[in-house]
């Protein structure tokens, strides 16, 4: 049985993990699985980053330098929270990396994206929690679908060009960002009772976002609009820790 000491540093050890090591580890696979299609992509040139073939070794050193130092503090996790870390290092391996390549299937594609919701689920098993809500939890994967499914949709012309099925390619431009409106009006539905009043903002702002991307037709212009993206995902993920954290002082 672990200390309340060992307890907090488990805890301190992998607030670090979830900083620059995950991250890492999700972004660098990707960049490394998914060189052929990210080259002719405009939003990698232009907006983010492209990683070369010749920078691919390094790159995995890298990963494996940052992740297994972590693996000694395993032991001390409870097995629900251990089996949501290992669907998080399974679900961003495999969305990229061969034999399962989730990104170039699509439907499963957006649903292997519930990886950006187990960082959440962890951290609250890992403190202790017991009581899992279903509605939060699908809300949270319905949210990282939407999410998923409205980033692709810059890429559709480059992901068509390199051969690569996407859940965007699959329903073209207009038809994923329907889908994407539909999924962030059932998420906010489905956290309504847990986060109430801030459900129903984010919902309207997501809501609000989708219906301006929809008055573009251009991937151009779309990547106008993508660029608030982050900012958004950003403050509405600070507004959600407050409000729990605020009602757990309470």
């Amino acid at each position: 049985m672990t200390t309340h000491l060992q307890t907090v540093q488990v805890i301190v050890l992998f607030l670090l993990f979830f900083t620059l090591p995950a991250n890492l580890f999700l972004y660098g696979v990707n960049d490394i699985f998914d060189y052929e299609t990210d080259r002719s992509n405009e939003k990698k040139s232009a907006y983010e980053t492209l990683a070369l073939p010749a920078e691919h070794a390094r790159l995995t050193w890298m990963i494996l330098a940052l992740i297994l130092p972590f693996a000694p503090a395993l032991p001390y996790q409870c097995p629900p929270a251990l089996a949501a870390l290992a669907g998080f290092l399974f679900c961003g391996a495999f969305y990229s990396a061969p034999p399962i390549r989730a990104k170039a299937r699509p439907i499963l594609d957006s649903a292997f994206n519930v990886l950006y919701a187990l960082p959440g689920l962890f951290a609250y098993l890992l403190v202790g929690g017991t009581t899992i809500s279903v509605p939060v939890c699908l809300a949270a994967w319905l949210w990282t679908m939407a999410m998923h499914a409205y980033s692709a949709v810059p890429d559709i012309e480059a992901d068509r060009g390199a051969g690569l099925q996407t859940i965007a390619t699959l329903l073209g431009f207009r038809g994923t960002l329907l889908l994407c409106l539909a999924l962030y009006i059932a998420a906010a539905v489905a956290a309504y009772q847990a986060l109430s009043l801030l459900a129903v903002i984010l919902g309207f702002v997501y809501t609000l976002l989708m219906l301006i991307s929809l008055r573009t037709d251009t991937t151009a212009g779309l990547l106008r609009i993508y660029r608030w993206f982050p900012l958004v995902n950003t403050l509405g993920g600070m507004a959600i820790f407050l409000l729990v954290a605020v009602s757990k002082l309470r």
